[in-house]
């Protein structure tokens, strides 16, 4: 079959690596540029979720750890195995106990793609691997590792391999109107596929309704901000927010350290970027750990990216699930929701349903 894909972030192009490897000649329709927008502006972690499992995301978690093992084996060269340390204080959110069954739990459902058992550190050790963590209150923190990507290089090695495949990628095609015929609109043209899969990302839902499809589902789109400093620091970092409850990374990257990411929802009419609400409430997280704190001049940059959630109804953004979901309107099938560890599955799936 002839098949187009709209959208090129990264569900998009596994999608369109999937659809090819079936033996399916694929054109990817992208409005800007490949991995341009919410792709490229993650917390650069391959990871299951461990705090998904607060939420009973039991089965999204194993398919993410899964995932997570795959993406190293294939991308050596843009991933890495990161340890990461989440210190315990006296009154912290989640106790010892709560956090020891969550990360048995993480170790378990990796099964044999796990990178490392989690294990508890002394005050001592602890220290010694971050003397600038606040001593006061401290009991000690469990280390388990995980893995980093560079986001944005990753998925640029994703979309060279859907190329090397045969897959047509249009760059600067905005796709306006879509039919569950297989048709599209791009710019004046039409133009007709036996099948069109719509993975516009945070844009999906509304590139239905401009096309007067109705769908069962609504997204929720969520900004997640992060800060970066131009700082090294040796480990990561999982933090318990004392304002909320939250938890956010302190993370190495690339020499620097990055601190994120926010939960706010978000409105595609309004910008895209670290409000100053976030970057306050990030730089609080950070100096309720670290001594001595840091302040605006500490920030060298901020970046912002919208993750498409499928609503569940819930208050909090952080309460709604990762999961995705297909919905199919004839030979028009919509991807909603999806975080990028788990793109690879994701696409297998869309390759399946396209047959189906």
């Amino acid at each position: 079959m002839r098949i187009a894909i709209v959208g090129a972030g990264i569900n998009g192009i596994m999608s369109a690596w999937a659809l090819a490897e079936a033996g399916h000649a694929v054109v990817v329709f992208e409005r800007g540029e490949p991995m341009g927008q919410t792709s490229r502006a993650s917390t650069k972690l391959l990871h299951g979720g461990l705090r998904y499992l607060e939420h009973g995301d039991f089965g999204l978690v194993r398919e993410g750890l899964r995932e997570r093992a795959w993406w190293l084996r294939a991308a050596p060269h843009l991933t890495r195995r990161i340890e990461i340390v989440v210190p315990v204080y006296r009154g912290s959110p989640r106790g010892r106990l709560s956090l020891k069954a969550g990360l048995l739990a993480y170790d378990l459902l990796a099964g044999a793609a796990g990178l490392g058992r989690h294990r508890w550190l002394a005050v001592n050790e602890l220290l010694r691997r971050a003397p600038r963590l606040r001593h006061e209150g401290l009991l000690g923190g469990y280390l388990f590792v995980d893995g980093q990507m560079d986001d944005h290089a990753l998925g640029l090695w994703a979309v060279e391999q859907v190329r090397a495949k045969g897959v047509e990628l249009r760059t600067h095609a905005a796709v306006t109107q879509l039919d569950v015929g297989g048709g599209i609109r791009c710019g004046a043209a039409k133009e007709a596929f036996d099948f069109v899969v719509n993975a516009a990302g945070p844009w999906a839902a509304g590139l239905l309704a401009a096309s007067g499809i109705p769908s069962r589902y609504n997204l929720d789109l969520v900004r997640g901000s992060h800060l970066v400093l131009d700082r090294a620091i040796g480990c990561g970092f999982l933090l318990q927010s004392p304002d909320d409850g939250r938890v956010c990374f302190v993370l190495p990257y690339q020499g620097r350290t990055l601190v994120g990411t926010t939960e706010v929802r978000q409105s595609l009419d309004d910008a895209i970027a670290c409000s100053e609400a976030e970057r306050d409430y990030l730089l609080r997280m950070f100096n309720a750990a670290f001594s001595p704190g840091i302040g605006l001049v500490d920030v060298a940059e901020s970046f912002a990216g919208v993750r498409p959630l499928v609503a569940a109804g819930a208050a909090q953004a952080s309460a709604v699930s990762r999961e995705y979901m297909l919905e199919r309107n004839g030979r028009l099938l919509t991807v909603l929701g999806g975080k990028w560890t788990t793109a690879r599955a994701l696409g297998c799936k869309v390759a399946q349903a396209v047959t189906a």
